[in-house]
């Protein structure tokens, strides 16, 4: 099994979160991070609207960090290939910010309620 982690931008777990659906991929956990890359968070890359003052204030107009959307799943060794194609076809602007996605190893899950393990706990 893996771990599919993918660092992605606000807008775009809706349609990503969509798409691993209708793989037949529905279990997936998200949470909002904060972060930046190499670019050090620059201001013009968020959705929102931020003030000429503040833009003033930096003559970088850099950010400290940058609002992202970190979305987990854990999946059979064969199925890595076709998530992360389909969260790359979402999420790929060819823009600074389109995010990282890692990919890890899982030796074991159990489910809680029912002490299942291995592929049959996240099945």
């Amino acid at each position: 099994m893996k771990e599919i982690i993918a660092i992605i931008r606000p807008k775009k777990i809706g349609p990503t979160k969509d798409a691993l659906e209708k793989l037949g991929f529905p279990s997936v956990t998200v949470a909002s991070v904060l972060g930046r890359g190499k670019q050090r968070g620059i201001a013009g890359e968020i959705s929102c609207d931020i003030s000429q003052e503040v833009l003033l204030q930096s003559n970088s107009k850099r950010m400290e960090y940058i609002p992202k959307r970190e979305l987990s799943i854990v999946v059979k060794d064969s199925d890595v290939d076709t998530i992360v194609k389909t969260i790359i076809d979402i999420n790929q602007t060819c823009q600074i910010g389109d995010g990282k996605i890692f990919i890890c190893p899982v030796d074991n899950a159990v489910r809680v309620r029912t002490d299942e393990e291995g592929e049959q706990a996240v099945l």
